[in-house]
C-alpha cells in the first residue's frame, strides 16, 4: 500500500505546503478515492456552483465510482477521472499524467472567439513597436493601442514607462487582452497600477480553513496601489472576449474598478480561483481552484465578468477587414 502524499502548491507565490493524509493504494479505486477526497476537502467553489447549476459532489461520487474497477488500464482510468473533474466546469481544474492533460475548456470553446489574427495584423501593420510582452502603436485617429497576449510574458517597469511615454500624445488608449489566458498575476497588477491614481479597492479573497465545503475565512480586501512610475491619466478601453481567463480575468476586474476605464467586447471566461496542485498515489498531478476571489462588490467572478459594452465581431466587418470591437472602442474614445 502506498501512502497518499498531498503536495499542495500555491502556484502564484511559489509556496509549497505538504500534508500527510490517509494511506490509499495505487490502484484504480485508490486513485479515484484520493482524487475525489482532494477535491472534496480543498476545492473552493462547491456552494457557488451548487447554486449556479446544481453541482452535487456526493452525487458525482455515486455517478463515477461504479465506473472504476481493478481491470482498468491507465488510459481508461484517466478518462473516467477527467470526466469526473469536468463536472466542476472549471478551467483551472486539470489532471496531468505523462500521456495526457485532462482539461475543461468549454468555458471558451462553446463561444465565438471575437478575435481575428488576420484583422490584428492589418491594424498593427509591420512598423509597430514591441516592449517585452506588449505590442503597441498609435492608430491613425490618434488613439493608442496596446496588445498584451499573455500575462505569462513578463514586462518591466522600464518597458511600461517607454510604452506610455510613446503613447502619451494620444487622446485615449485601447488595451487589448482578448484571448489572454492569464499567467503571472504580478504582471497584471503591474499594468493595472499604471491606470490607478489612488489606493483603490478592487476585490476580495478568502482561504479555506477546514475540509468542509463552507469552511472559509472572512473576506479579505484587496487594494490596487498607484504605480510610482509613469501613469496614464486619459480614458482607457479594455477589450475582452471569452478567452480572457485567470490573471487576465483579475486584470479586467481591477480595471473595472477604476473611473476612467470601460470594458468593451464579450463576457470574460472567468477563472477566479487561485490554483493549487496535489498528487495521486500513482504520481498523477491534479490542479484545482482553492482560493476564491470576488470583485469590489463581493460578486463571484468564477464564471467571468460582463463588459460595460457587449460588442461582438460581425461577419460583415470581418469580410470588410474591420474589427468591430476595436472600431467601437475608437468611437467611444473619440466621442
Amino acid at each position: 500500500m502506498k501512502k497518499l502524499f498531498y503536495i499542495v502548491c500555491l502556484l502564484t507565490l511559489g509556496l509549497t505546503a505538504c500534508v500527510d493524509e490517509e494511506e490509499l493504494p495505487d490502484t484504480p479505486q485508490g486513485n479515484f478515492q484520493a482524487l475525489w477526497k482532494i477535491i472534496d476537502e480543498h476545492y473552493c467553489f462547491f456552494d457557488y456552483k451548487q447554486h449556479e447549476y446544481g453541482l452535487d459532489w456526493d452525487a458525482v461520487y455515486r455517478k463515477y465510482q461504479p465506473r472504476v474497477d481493478a481491470t482498468m488500464n491507465s488510459q481508461q482510468l484517466f478518462e473516467v477521472l477527467s470526466q469526473m473533474l469536468g463536472e466542476l466546469r472549471d478551467g483551472h481544474v486539470n489532471l496531468i499524467a505523462a500521456h495526457d492533460y485532462g482539461r475543461y475548456w468549454a468555458w471558451h470553446e462553446d463561444y465565438p472567439t471575437n478575435f481575428s489574427d488576420t484583422l490584428y495584423r492589418r491594424y498593427m501593420g509591420t512598423d509597430y513597436r514591441i516592449a517585452a510582452g506588449i505590442s503597441y502603436r498609435i492608430l491613425d485617429d490618434n488613439i493608442g493601442y496596446m496588445r498584451y497576449e499573455s500575462f505569462s510574458s513578463g514586462i518591466g517597469e522600464g518597458n511600461l514607462d517607454e510604452v506610455l511615454l510613446y503613447l502619451m500624445p494620444c487622446q485615449g488608449l485601447i488595451v487589448d487582452i482578448r484571448s489572454n489566458g492569464g499567467g503571472d498575476l504580478t504582471n497584471a497588477e503591474k499594468l493595472a497600477a499604471r491606470f490607478c491614481h489612488q489606493k483603490t479597492l478592487v476585490g476580495y479573497s478568502q482561504h479555506k480553513t477546514g475540509p468542509g465545503h463552507g469552511d472559509f475565512s472572512d473576506m479579505e480586501p484587496h487594494y490596487l496601489e498607484p504605480s510610482k512610475n509613469v501613469r496614464w491619466h486619459k480614458p482607457v478601453v479594455v477589450l475582452t472576449n471569452r478567452g480572457v481567463f485567470s490573471a487576465a480575468n483579475e486584470f479586467t476586474m481591477y480595471m473595472k474598478a477604476l473611473p476612467l476605464v470601460k470594458v468593451v467586447g464579450d463576457h470574460t471566461g472567468g477563472g477566479a480561483g487561485m490554483p493549487f496542485s496535489s498528487s495521486l498515489p500513482n504520481g498523477w498531478s491534479v490542479r484545482f481552484s482553492a482560493v476564491p476571489s470576488y470583485d469590489a462588490d463581493r460578486h463571484n467572478t468564477e464564471f467571468g465578468i460582463a463588459p460595460d459594452y457587449n460588442v461582438g465581431l460581425s461577419d460583415d466587418d470581418l469580410r470588410a477587414g474591420r474589427d468591430t470591437i476595436i472600431e467601437f472602442a475608437r468611437r467611444l474614445l473619440t466621442s
